[in-house]
């Protein structure tokens, strides 16, 4: 360079020389790389980049390092040098260097690093203490790089002499794709009809990548890999005998495929289908044996049976012989007693019998139960049921009943009363009733009905608030989505209801129900002209309804010379719950846009549409819960322009204030300060 002229290396021949060389061996690459290095010149300024590996793997470092040389006797001064990566590489802390020794970085973005020196620093060529100067980066190759594809790489810097800015010169890295294995987990167990989890794990592979299984040459289903790289599947075998079974990973555009070694699985005859009947005698006395049996065909079944009554085991299980098991069986309660009888057998389905009655009862003084009830109450608010037996019992229980519904346990008796602490669920006429067990020497007895009448408590509805979110524009013939957002006075989402949407007077199809605080409907205009758009919430028992302010929505025709547009979206990394934020989006296209954006918060809308103003809109709005939030920005297109849409940019919402890393936009790397 002579003087103070900028240079700046394109692709245009004539620029400056340039030469490239594979490099052979790189002496600091790890094991198996493939280091790359070019050479060129500007003016009197020869440079060297080199790659310690251009064909690295996901979790590779790569380092680039540039060499400054001066070929006549002119001198300069290096003030700053910025090298220019793949944005999917990610800078290693403290990996600068200059001349070997480490250095502080002065600025870094997602696609560069920088390092500034003082004016006298880094002098090359005929200066004092003019030499050579090494400018050296570490990167880590980050999942999210593309396979098999050349990313290039360049650099940046400034001198004494002028700038120089060199695009894409290199040497360029192309990210290798994964290496992956499969292995599936050992199978056993497998039977006809009867569902077994076959599990593969993959190395090499992302969550969500489909693995699938195969019986033989039969692909028997797929599953996709959990963060743990594990998929399953459930395999229910449909005959016997023995099976090929094998996992296969197809490989994506990041990992190769493998499969994992074929396992001989034996899968087991189906086991044999029984039925099981129940005979039992309908009445019994307590204190005498009564004789319970249950037959189980096929009659060549081995196993026993475990009588029940209602959940409770009587006795031990009885094993079957001939298809017969017998049980004799006292029965110690008055009442009525529900009994089943349940096989179980290796090799056989178990199963069990229909429910049979026996009516246990005392022969002895017979009782009067009455009950005490109110005869009304509200949901929600517990009442006192109770019921006194007479003569007083020693012993037994009252059942309280709703129509035929047990209400809670049975409640023992207590100097010939029992009572319970009951609240209703549902409105209306409730038939109560007591029933009591009986006990030794007493006959059970149930009360008369008792009517009571229950309603609900009169709840104050609360107040609602309905926002309407609607582009300004749209185009007939293209859905378009109006969206609702309804909250309680206070604030809070509400969930239930719904919302009519109405294009002036009409209708806009059926009401929609409101989830979450929010819900939406796809209406296509097929109207040109300015639609005055509302929405009414119905509300529900416990908050009033409201309507939102009507909004304009400027409806053109499409035509084939609308033009395209662009939306980008800028958002910060991060930010505190509750405290402002700025959203910006810009729209550009071939001339003058108009028309508005809506924010969004991954499919819930932020706040209304916001008009455009220069090409821009800009919305403040405070987070109010923590975590990831995937923020976009969809502008609605005018007339003689087209609607678009951002990229996802993601904001880390904290509570305790820190800033962990998010999606922040960038903008271009033109007009950024280098050098003097």
């Amino acid at each position: 360079m002579t003087g103070k002229t900028t240079r700046r290396l394109t692709a245009a021949a004539g620029v400056a020389a340039l030469s490239v060389t594979l490099v052979g061996a790189f002496g600091t690459g790890s094991a198996g790389a493939d280091p790359a290095s070019l050479t060129w010149t500007d003016g009197a300024s020869k440079f060297t980049r080199t790659v310690s590996n251009s064909t690295p793997n996901e979790g590779d470092t790569v380092t680039v390092s540039t060499k400054f040389e001066r070929t006549n006797g002119v001198g300069e001064y290096i003030y700053a040098v910025k090298d220019v990566h793949p944005a999917c590489l990610t800078y290693v802390d403290g990996s600068a260097k200059v001349n070997g020794t480490a250095r502080q970085l002065e600025s870094q973005g997602s696609d560069f690093a920088r390092v500034q020196g003082t004016v006298v620093e880094w002098p090359v060529g005929a200066l004092a203490g003019g030499k050579p100067h090494t400018f050296e980066f570490s990167y880590r190759v980050g999942a999210d790089c593309a396979r098999g594809v050349a990313l290039p790489t360049t650099m940046h810097y400034s001198g004494s002499l002028g700038d120089g800015t060199y695009s894409d010169k290199g040497p360029a890295v192309t990210v290798s794709k994964n290496v992956s294995s499969t292995s599936l987990a050992a199978v056993s167990g497998a039977q006809v009809g009867k569902s077994l989890t076959l599990s593969a794990t993959v190395t090499g592979g992302a969550q969500g990548d489909p693995v699938d299984f195969y019986d033989g040459t039969a692909k028997i289903g797929s599953g996709a890999l959990n963060g743990s790289g594990v998929a399953t599947f459930a395999w229910t075998p449909s005959t016997a005998g023995a099976r090929s079974v094998k996992a296969k990973f197809a490989g994506t555009a990041f990992a190769n495929g493998s499969e994992s070694a074929v396992q001989s699985v034996q899968v087991a005859e189906a086991d044999v289908v029984t039925t099981t009947t129940l005979q039992v005698p309908p009445t019994a006395f307590t204190g005498t044996p009564v004789k319970l049996s249950a037959t189980v065909a096929p009659n060549s079944v081995s196993g026993t049976v475990q009588f029940r009554d209602g959940n409770t085991n009587i006795g031990a299980p009885v094993a079957v012989s001939n298809g017969v098991a017998d049980l004799s069986y006292t029965f110690t309660t008055a009442g009525s007693h529900p009994i089943t009888a349940v096989f179980t057998g290796a090799g056989f389905v178990s199963s069990t019998s229909a429910p049979a009655t026996v009516s246990v009862t005392v022969p002895d003084r017979a009782t009067t139960t009455t009950l005490t009830a109110p005869s009304s109450a509200k949901t929600g608010a517990s009442v006192t049921l109770s019921a006194s037996v007479s003569p007083t019992p020693a012993g037994g229980t009252v059942q309280f009943k709703d129509g035929v519904t047990a209400l809670g346990a049975p409640v023992a008796i207590v100097n010939g009363t029992a009572t319970l602490e009951h609240t209703f669920t549902s409105v209306g006429s409730h038939s109560v009733t007591a029933t009591y067990s009986g006990a030794a020497g007493f006959e059970p007895s149930t009360s008369s009905a008792g009517s009571m009448s229950v309603t609900d408590p009169v709840v104050t509805p609360r107040g609602t608030v309905t926002m309407l979110s609607v582009p300004g524009e749209a185009k007939t013939g293209a859905a378009t989505d109006l969206w609702v957002t309804v909250r309680t006075s206070a604030g809070d989402p509400v969930s239930g209801g719904t919302v009519q949407f109405r294009d002036g007077g009409a209708d806009l199809g059926a009401p929609v129900a409101v989830n979450n605080g929010v819900t939406r409907v796809s209406h296509t205009f097929t109207a040109v002209g300015a639609h005055s758009i509302s929405a009414a919430y119905s509300g529900v028992p416990a908050l009033d309804g409201s309507t939102a302010v009507a909004r304009i929505v400027n409806v053109t025709a499409p035509a084939s010379t609308d033009a395209d547009t662009a939306t980008a979206l800028t958002v910060p990394a991060s930010a505190t719950a509750g405290s402002n934020v700025k959203l910006w989006a810009s729209v550009v296209a071939s001339g003058a846009v108009s028309g508005t954006v809506q924010f969004f918060d991954g499919d819930t809308p932020i706040g209304e549409a916001v008009a455009l103003v220069d090409g821009a809109a800009t919305l403040d709005h405070a987070f109010a819960s923590s975590g990831i939030h995937r923020i976009t920005a969809v502008y609605s297109g005018a007339a003689g322009l087209k609607g678009s849409s951002s990229d996802v940019r993601t904001i880390d919402i904290t509570t305790t204030g820190t800033t962990p890393g998010g999606t922040p936009g960038t903008g271009s790397l033109a007009g950024l300060p280098f050098g003097s």
